[in-house]
């Protein structure tokens, strides 16, 4: 046998026996189990209920169709029905240097205070828009007259039923993305809360919204909606920059389709990465039940000793465990869907 023929045996051997030895090691393929699995796993004791609201039992499952969510923005609209108030008020709170909780104890709504104003991210439900936003400005030494940017999170009614108001009565451009606009705009002026004129809208691009010294990454985040929008943006604890990542949308409320999966999916690492790096130390949800927000912003009000944390200041890493997760629970439902 010639010799070069013989050595290029060998070479060929040796690659068949490496590519069979690489396959060998190879992980096996994910499995819903094997992602609700690491969803666990990446959810640890910070992200327990959230990982039991999306991937242990998702919304959609129970209908199996998914519906619209809380308040959707092209839900026709039903009897206006204001719960008790003691059911839903929370008083409001100076959090952070620059960020004030004027959220419910079910919804979250926060003021961003800039040099040239505010920015109120997210508005509740129509009812709770004067006792939380507008008077709870007032009661933390803010001027309602002031807010220059509402930024919403999504078109779902217990985020934006209030920035109507908001609008007309001081002048505030509202911030959604196009889809949710496109939705929101179609709702009857009966609607609770009114309708808000169609003002910015957010594409697949994102933008930036910089007012005064602040400036806010938008970043378009669809599957919760189809024009859901996410943020990062910096917050300062005791004069110290930190950086916030605020998911807008969490819950698996939208129809059961292998593709809507794999857009929230994508959503959630394109938020990963955004957060990796940007550096965001800090998780925010626009429900307190995703950030625990109504047990922290009372927290954040007591003493604290040197060095010690601030009660929402987590690490990198923690921040990106959630995106982790909600990835996770998004792939493995995506694989048990039949479309």
């Amino acid at each position: 046998m010639p010799k070069v023929f013989a050595q290029s045996i060998v070479v060929v051997a040796a690659l068949i026996a490496a590519t069979t030895a690489s396959e060998a090691q190879a992980p096996p393929p994910a499995t819903p189990e094997s992602l609700v699995l690491a969803a666990k796993r990446a959810a640890g004791q910070d992200y327990a209920g959230t990982f039991l609201r999306i991937c242990v039992a998702p919304d959609n499952l129970a209908t199996g169709t998914g519906g619209g969510g809380r308040g959707a923005a092209n839900a026709a609209p039903a009897a206006r029905v204001v719960p008790d108030r003691a059911t839903w008020y929370a008083q409001p709170f100076k959090v952070f240097d620059n960020l004030y909780f004027i959220g419910t104890r079910i919804h979250s709504a926060w003021a961003l205070t800039t040099s040239d104003g505010i920015i109120v991210i997210d508005t509740l439900f129509d009812y709770a828009i004067e006792p939380e936003i507008v008077e709870g400005l007032s009661g933390l030494g803010l001027n309602p007259r002031d807010i220059k940017y509402v930024v919403i999170s999504h078109a779902h009614g217990d985020h934006d039923q209030g920035a109507a108001l908001l609008q007309s009565r001081y002048g505030a451009k509202v911030v959604m993305g196009v889809s949710d606009w496109d939705a929101t705009v179609q709702r009857p002026s009966t609607a609770a809360g009114g309708v808000p004129k169609r003002d910015v809208g957010v594409g697949p691009e994102g933008r930036k919204i910089t007012l005064g010294d602040t400036t806010v990454d938008v970043i378009a985040t669809p599957g919760h909606t189809p024009g859901t929008l996410s943020f990062i943006f910096p917050v300062k604890d005791r004069g110290r920059t930190l950086t916030v990542a605020y998911s807008g949308g969490t819950a698996f409320n939208f129809p059961r389709q292998a593709q809507a999966f794999a857009v929230y999916r994508d959503s959630q690492k394109k938020m990963a990465d955004a957060a990796r790096t940007a550096g965001a130390t800090i998780l925010m949800s626009n429900h307190t039940e995703f950030d625990r927000a109504y047990d922290r912003v009372r927290i954040a009000q007591l003493p604290r000793a040197a060095g010690e944390k601030h009660p929402y200041e987590s690490d990198a890493a923690t921040v990106q465990r959630y995106f982790e997760m909600t990835g996770n629970c998004a792939e493995a439902q995506r694989l048990l869907t039949n479309n």
